[in-house]
Order: C-alpha cells, then sequence, then structure tokens
C-alpha cells in the first residue's frame, strides 16, 4: 500500500537533518519540497519543486499521487507540527475523502534552535507562530505573565516589533533576534523593540521577547 510521509527537515543545515528524514526521502517515489529542503536530500528519486505561489497545488498533487499508488514523502521546515505543512494536508485529504496511510517524521523547529542558542528552557517560555495568522492580538494577554516569549513572525521582525509598540509595548522591552539559525550566517543579537523596529533581518528569524 502507498504511503504518505510528512518529514521535518530541521531548521535549514543539514546538521539538524533526522537519520529518519532520510531515510523515507530514500524508500519514496516523489519528494516535494522548496529549493533549500530539496537541496538537504539529493537522495531524492523524483523530485517537486514547491514555493510560496503553488503551495496549495503541490500539495494536493503529492496527496493524489499517494492516492494513485505511489509513495511521496512531502518535506516540512522545521516540525511539520509547529508552522509546518501538517495541517494544510490532514484538510486536503479530508477534503478530497481518501483513505491513505499518513506518517509524520518530526523535525527540530528553528524554535527549539532558539531555546538552546539563548539557553531558555522551552518548556518554561510561551511558543507563538504568526505565519498565516490575521489577528496578532493573541500575543498582546501573554507578554507579561513572567515567561519570555518566543514567536515567528508574520511577515517581518520590524512588523511585528512595531505592531507591538503600537499595541501599547514598551520600546525598550529586551527582545533578542535569532536570525538564519544553523545556517554559516547565523546571528543572534539582543536589543530592544525599538531598535528592531528600525532594523532589517531576513525572513528567516526567530523574536525571544522578555
Amino acid at each position: 500500500m502507498s504511503k504518505l510521509y510528512i518529514a521535518g527537515i530541521g531548521p535549514g543545515s543539514e546538521d539538524f537533518v533526522t537519520p529518519a528524514a532520510r531515510k523515507v526521502v530514500k524508500k519514496s517515489d516523489i519528494t516535494i519540497g522548496s529549493k533549500r529542503a530539496l537541496d538537504l536530500f539529493p537522495e531524492s528519486q523524483e523530485v517537486v519543486l514547491l514555493n510560496v505561489k503553488d503551495v496549495q497545488e503541490k500539495l494536493e498533487y503529492g496527496v493524489d499521487r499517494v492516492h494513485s499508488g505511489k509513495n511521496v514523502c512531502i518535506l516540512s521546515t522545521g516540525d511539520p507540527g509547529f508552522s509546518g505543512v501538517l495541517s494544510p494536508v490532514q484538510r486536503i485529504i479530508k477534503k478530497k475523502g481518501y483513505d491513505i496511510e499518513l506518517e509524520v517524521i518530526p523535525g527540530i523547529s528553528s524554535l527549539q534552535l532558539c531555546a538552546a542558542r539563548v539557553e531558555i528552557p522551552w518548556d518554561k517560555a510561551d511558543l507563538m507562530t504568526f505565519h498565516g495568522r490575521e489577528n496578532f492580538q493573541e500575543i498582546l494577554p501573554i507578554l507579561d505573565n513572567g515567561q519570555p516569549t518566543i514567536a515567528l513572525p508574520s511577515r517581518s521582525t520590524a512588523d511585528m516589533a512595531r505592531f507591538l509598540m503600537d499595541n501599547g509595548i514598551s520600546p525598550e522591552r529586551k527582545v533578542i533576534v535569532c536570525e538564519r539559525l544553523s545556517y554559516p550566517e547565523e546571528n543572534v543579537v539582543e536589543t530592544t523593540l525599538k531598535e528592531v523596529a528600525e532594523s532589517e533581518f531576513t525572513y528567516m528569524c526567530v523574536m525571544v521577547i522578555y
């Protein structure tokens, strides 16, 4: 019977790719993922490149191919269950009414690596993701509960910082920005909300708000 795998690839560096992820890619007929994800798996057989504009289309293609008898692996940045592709794939399977076998291979989230870099026990922090979320207001009630908040910004760190200041959070609030975690050019900066709002970081960032 064919099978659908969703494999977490970690934060981006080959160092954080698990043997379990490599194992399922090797046994898959088709591997679907972004360019930076696919580049980590030269052992892939047939590959399907997805980008921001065609994610839904390519995920549906992968689910359809499993239904037609192929083993397919969909690569998810970080961990599939945290701001990854597990939720949208589950919705597609339900919508299509398919009875297919699914296996999720967890990966190391950038939030976990961020917590390690700044030495925060991440079971003692609030974890938030704003990828694809419209209501940013949800972060506001938890910011003063005595724990650091580790967040994936929806757009840019500057946008997030401006939003927080516009909603009453002090511009001098301590923030750590972890940029391009696991890559050679990894950058960890301790600063303030005001400085973040006036700075430019790449889209590959995690913010810690103290």
